[in-house]
């Protein structure tokens, strides 16, 4: 008789391989802290996502199409590193269900919310898709992304912008600028 070596386990979600999905996380109405702690436990808990690392929490502005609007509810940002084997597509639609979980109403571009999930990259898939345009559009223009995605990852990339690192330098850099009283205006949320 000829023994065979066992069969390695089957893996319970075969199929797409793990890639990390960098998703920002944002609220400036309710329990802002909670709402986006509860939203990341919600993603960690979807299925085929393996890992969700998430960023210390950053307080910011609220930002609006013509600017800072210092006079809104200011907002908790932070950024989660997804590790997950759902498809882009899919992973943004599950990204909206959980912010219409929390209350989540799309009246006004840029308004107040209870919560913002922002799908920011997945590895390296870059998409001009009018429904998934990776990477996120204006994300190498917000500081309130760039700043806590390096707080998980100093060597992050955004794919065809370049280091996160060097984006974040440039932004400071523009903004110290403005301070100074040069007219080169604000680019943010």
């Amino acid at each position: 008789m000829v023994r065979m070596p066992p069969l390695p386990p089957l893996d319970p979600r075969p199929g797409r391989d793990a890639t990390v999905a960098v998703v920002a996380l944002g609220a400036n109405l309710g329990d802002r802290r909670e709402t986006v702690e509860h939203a990341a436990a919600r993603i960690a808990r979807l299925p085929l996502v393996d890992d969700v690392r998430l960023s210390p929490l950053h307080e910011t502005v609220a930002v609006r199409p013509e600017g800072p609007d210092p006079d809104a509810p200011t907002y908790v940002n932070a950024v989660a590193l997804v590790t997950t084997r759902l498809a882009p597509q899919v992973l943004l639609g599950m990204l909206h269900a959980i912010e219409e979980e929390h209350g989540r109403e799309r009246r006004e571009r840029w308004g107040d919310r209870t919560l913002d999930l922002d799908l920011i990259t997945y590895g390296d898939v870059t998409s001009d898709e009018q429904h998934l345009l990776l990477p996120h559009p204006r994300a190498a223009e917000r500081l309130f992304v760039l700043e806590p995605w390096l707080d998980l990852d100093s060597e992050a990339v955004i794919p065809g912008r370049g280091r996160v690192a060097g984006l974040v330098e440039a932004l400071r850099a523009d903004a110290a600028g403005d301070r100074n009283g040069d007219d080169h205006g604000e680019s943010t949320r």
